[in-house]
């Protein structure tokens, strides 16, 4: 089994930055994928951004562009999500979730198979 902690969360003002945390334990040599998702109140959850444990190319929302980066600590198996310039859009509960195969959308929620209990974003304007 595979255990995500998420980190990191908090409220700031329109233009500030955050930076997310998400620490795995368990049997996490067997993730192929790691993805940043958010829910705000009403909606549905939306993939942010994500990458392969293992390196490769990164994978971001249109929304978030430029404006955010997914990067991971292998040493330490933890994930990261840097926010910039945030926006009162981006207020959400964000999660962080893993699955043990690359293939397939990494935007579809339903592809996941582990995930972290999410940290609150809140963006005041």
């Amino acid at each position: 089994q595979v255990q995500l902690v998420e980190s990191g969360g908090g409220t700031v003002q329109a233009g500030g930055s955050l930076r997310l945390s998400c620490a795995a334990s368990g049997y996490s040599n067997n993730i192929k994928r790691m993805t940043w998702f958010r829910q705000a109140p009403g909606k549905e959850r939306e993939g942010v951004a994500s990458i392969y444990p293992g390196g490769g190319p990164t994978y971001y929302a249109d929304s978030v562009k430029v404006r955010f980066t997914i990067s991971q600590d292998n040493a330490k198996k933890s994930l990261y999500l840097h926010m910039n310039s945030l926006k009162p859009e981006d207020t959400a509960m964000y999660y962080c979730a893993a699955r043990d195969f690359r293939g397939g959308s990494w935007m579809s929620a339903g592809l996941y198979k582990y995930w972290g209990q999410g940290t609150q974003v809140t963006v005041s304007s």
